[in-house]
């Protein structure tokens, strides 16, 4: 069966940097899209990054230059390296796998930024 698990959130000063891992099983991963998006307290989930099985990226402005997305097909996962955290950043961070026309979400991971 499928699964979709998310790893590596946690609390950070801001200007500081997280990593975010996302593993799939039971998904033909090689060939999906992939992308993060993220959900702040009492906000509506909002599309984050985008990368492509061709390797195209995509972001939201408010992002670019300090988050990167990327994957390693041959473990089936797939990152999110943020940096430079901002205080607007925080929130539950989901990972979304789109293979064959099926969407499956991660649990999400909260990311906390504070001194």
């Amino acid at each position: 069966q499928v699964q979709v698990v998310e790893s590596g959130g946690g609390l950070v000063q801001p200007g500081g940097s997280l990593r975010l891992s996302c593993a799939a099983s039971g998904i033909d991963f090689s060939i999906a899209s992939v992308g993060w998006h993220r959900q702040a307290a009492g906000g509506e989930r909002e599309w984050v990054a985008g990368l492509t099985d061709t390797g195209t990226t995509v972001y939201r402005d408010s992002v670019k230059g300090r988050f990167t997305i990327s994957r390693d097909n041959a473990k089936n996962t797939m990152y999110l390296q943020m940096s430079s955290l901002k205080p607007e950043d925080p929130a539950v961070y989901y990972c979304l796998i789109i293979a064959r026309g099926d969407r499956h979400w991660g649990q999400g991971a909260q990311v906390t930024v504070s001194s």
